[in-house]
């Protein structure tokens, strides 16, 4: 391999000027930041952060416009990635670690993994100079830190390493190619398929299913909401009355599901009522353009533009798990067999149709995900440095030993 880049750390009139790549990965945004300039202080690194990003330094700022940084609004937006390499029994992967910000207030959420935006790091490993001579394709295995979850992904690459440009559902145009493998997949966050324990649960009258493949999930039939899964998302949204009683289901469901802090504590209500990531929401109906499910998703706190590519594969595997509210509702659900096979879902989103690959097998004791596979587009935005105006002394001293 070839080596990487420099850090790039350097002073511009007097202010620590810091390298980022911008970068876009399937229908999310953010920056992917190299982790040998970054500080190992956790204040510090997210003093950092919130400079990058333009959320506030402190407390909440109701209605920031992010003016002062990169992101842009909506969770799908806010996403940092920190990333480096390890050496893997004589094989390089990378090692990411997600932090996501929300525009409008300064905590920072450190307790999962974003599949979308886990589609630019390969693509960020080439434009760092980290791919072999070889041609076609680039693979490289991600270890994520969040969930402990290992994905490859693959760039696609014709034989003259020429990228290979393919389109996706809420991205128009055509950009680089990134195929993702979510390998083993189940108990991410909680260490079980169903976390309750149970396929079904009844929350305040509403069936749900409780999965965790890839990442946490509360599924809802629509219907229990006199909804459809099929409405604008402007109308779900501006339905307040809707939007308070799921809210409040999908924060008692976390609650029993036994969610934790990235400090291993558990969650408390409060906790869960705020995060910006888990549990994932989203309310499902019956499919009505040829797909298996139709889905309208939320990250929790807002409503997702599309599918979230996480989400998406906990989805995909509930369908097959019989009696789940996913399989219930499914257009057709295979009967899985005792040797291992894949099985295709499609989501209809207000995107498109988001299409995942599940390899399972029925272990007797139940369902037993091997693999998770989907296709997204990535880009780099911009690749450059970014003034941090505002710095403190001590992001400042930080930064500068790391010259």
């Amino acid at each position: 391999m070839n080596e990487p880049l420099p850090t790039g750390i350097r002073m511009d009139g007097g202010v620590v000027a810091f390298p980022v790549h911008s970068m876009r990965g399937g229908t999310s945004t953010g920056l992917v930041i190299d982790e040998r300039v970054a500080p190992q202080d956790i204040a510090l690194r997210e003093e950092l952060l919130r400079h990058l990003m333009g959320v506030p330094l402190h407390g909440e700022a109701p209605g920031n416009r992010q003016l002062t940084g990169l992101g842009r609004g909506p969770a799908t937006s806010n996403k940092v990635f920190f990333v480096e390499l390890e050496n893997v029994e004589g094989k390089l992967r990378l090692v990411s670690t997600l932090a996501q910000l929300a525009a409008s207030h300064s905590a920072i959420d450190w307790s999962v993994n974003c599949g979308n935006m886990s589609s630019a790091l390969p693509l960020w490993a080439l434009d760092m100079g980290l791919a072999d001579g070889a041609n076609g394709d680039f693979e490289i295995d991600i270890r994520n830190t969040n969930t402990g979850v290992i994905t490859t992904g693959r760039v696609l690459r014709d034989a003259d390493k020429a990228l290979r440009k393919v389109a996706i559902p809420g991205v128009p145009g055509q950009f680089p190619g990134v195929d993702l493998f979510l390998h083993h997949p189940v108990g991410a966050k909680t260490g079980a398929l169903l976390p309750t324990g149970n396929v079904v649960d009844v929350i305040d009258g509403h069936a749900v299913s409780c999965v965790d493949v890839a990442v946490p999930m509360v599924i809802i039939d629509a219907a229990s909401f006199g909804k459809t899964a099929r409405e604008p998302l402007a109308e779900l949204e501006a339905d307040s009355a809707f939007m308070q009683a799921l809210r409040e289901v999908w924060i008692e469901v976390g609650l029993r599901m036994g969610l934790k802090k990235r400090s291993g504590e558990p969650m408390s209500r409060d906790d869960i009522s705020r995060s910006e990531t888990i549990p994932k929401v989203c309310i499902i109906g019956p499919a009505a353009n040829g797909g298996t499910l139709s889905v309208r998703y939320f990250t929790p706190q807002t409503l997702h533009a599309s599918m979230a590519v996480s989400g998406g594969c906990c989805l995909a595997a509930a369908t097959l798990i019989p009696g789940t509210v996913a399989a219930r509702l499914a257009a057709a659900t295979p009967q899985v067999g005792e040797q291992f096979a894949e099985y295709a879902v499609a989501m209809e989103n207000p995107a498109g149709i988001l299409d995942a690959t599940v390899v399972a097998r029925d272990a007797g004791a139940g369902l037993e995900v091997r693999t998770v596979a989907y296709r997204r587009s990535a880009q780099v935005l911009q690749r450059g440095h970014v003034p941090l105006y505002n710095a403190s002394e001590e992001l400042v001293a930080a930064l500068e030993a790391l010259m």
